[in-house]
């Protein structure tokens, strides 16, 4: 993708890189939260799962509004495939299908200084480990829909809906981890024909 062997480098990674990251970030947030800040199990079961929501949401604003946004100049066409129209046209490369740590990390760490802003440092805490969580499943749910041959009522959906994402319909169908605000805000890919006899 690039004539530079450093920035090539640095736009490809190994699936299992975000784990090695941030489940370790995940743990030392949840300490805090029960430790040095004192939080009931009541408090921190309600932001860690708020925390998942959140991240759906965030996860398809980002898809949909950033990530397919249509930029007019030349150059900013070239910079938004650069970011993900390159995964639309090789959807099969394994190392572009999780989110390098070059741009996670500090995503990350502006979206944790945006919540401790919002609720303090305490609610945080449980709140970005939720939403961690919410984005490991996102990244790990992208790479094993391209690359397992997952099956089920629930991946295997997640699956089904993704790959016509991709090869169908790229405007609509913007939830990877969760259709959910795909049904909220009326993007949802249309029906199969097979789906459609099925309903009838």
């Amino acid at each position: 993708m690039f004539q530079s062997n450093f920035l090539e480098f640095f736009s490809r990674v190994h699936w299992t890189v975000p784990l090695i990251i941030f489940v370790p970030i995940i743990a030392v947030f949840l300490y805090l939260g029960v430790v040095h800040f004192g939080l009931s199990a009541g408090r921190m079961l309600l932001y860690f799962l708020l925390g998942i929501v959140i991240w759906t949401f965030t996860e398809y604003a980002l898809h949909r509004f950033v990530f397919h946004y249509h930029a007019r100049s030349e150059r900013g066409r070239k910079f938004f495939w650069t970011f993900h129209g390159v995964h639309h046209d090789y959807p099969s490369d394994p190392l572009r299908l999780v989110m390098v740590p070059s741009v996670s990390l500090p995503l990350a760490t502006a979206f944790y200084f945006l919540f401790v802003w919002i609720m303090g440092y305490a609610l945080a805490a449980p709140f970005m480990a939720g939403f961690l969580l919410g984005y490991l499943f996102y990244d790990i749910t992208h790479y094993a829909v391209h690359h397992f041959p997952i099956k089920g009522r629930v991946f295997g959906t997640l699956r089904e809906l993704h790959m016509r994402h991709h090869f169908q319909d790229p405007e609509n169908g913007f939830g990877v981890s969760s259709p959910l605000w795909d049904i909220v805000f009326r993007t949802e890919l249309a029906r199969t024909a097979k789906q459609q006899s099925e309903a009838k």
